[in-house]
């Protein structure tokens, strides 16, 4: 072996100085990132060496950690539900009416992109009404598309999250 293959194969262990160092390093609190640097291996192996040792990083095991609720994609998603739900409500389910079809060329933004003929058909379009806020269907084809299921035996309704 020549003198670099040696140095590189030492970096690579975990010597008994390492370990020990490693050990004062978790003692003292310091994060697997910083500990990494200090020592001069990955973070991942000082994250490894950690766990086949079975240092405790700081956190205790009985206690376990709660996760976060983002409510900004729960109050998002309870929004567009209850836009649904308004146009639902507004108007009776009946037979769409396509006042503007249109070509996959003439299709525009904010014009419903439901597609009225069979597929394969050599006049294929879309629907073109305007569209409902948001959505990429007008209010027919919306109603169409987003059906509420209803609530299943013991399961709780969404709660409001303000």
């Amino acid at each position: 072996m020549t003198a670099i293959e040696t140095s590189c194969k030492n970096l690579r262990t975990w010597t008994t100085e390492r370990v020990a160092l490693l050990r004062s390093y978790v003692n003292a609190g310091l994060s697997c990132a910083q500990i990494a640097s200090e020592i001069g291996v990955s973070r991942n192996a000082v994250i490894g060496k950690i766990n086949r040792l079975g240092l405790s990083r700081g956190r205790s095991s009985s206690t376990p950690r709660t996760r976060s609720i983002t409510p900004m994609q729960r109050s998002r998603t309870l929004a567009q539900r209850l836009a649904l739900k308004a146009l639902f409500e507004s108007e009776p389910l009946a037979a769409v009416v396509s006042t503007e079809p249109c070509s996959l060329l003439d299709l525009a933004p904010r014009k419903c992109r439901w597609p009225i003929s069979a597929n394969g058909a050599a006049a294929f379009s879309f629907c073109g009404n305007s569209t409902a806020d948001g959505m990429s269907y007008c209010t027919g084809h919306v109603r169409m598309a987003y059906r509420f299921s209803p609530p299943r035996s013991g399961s709780q309704p969404l709660k409001q999250v303000c």
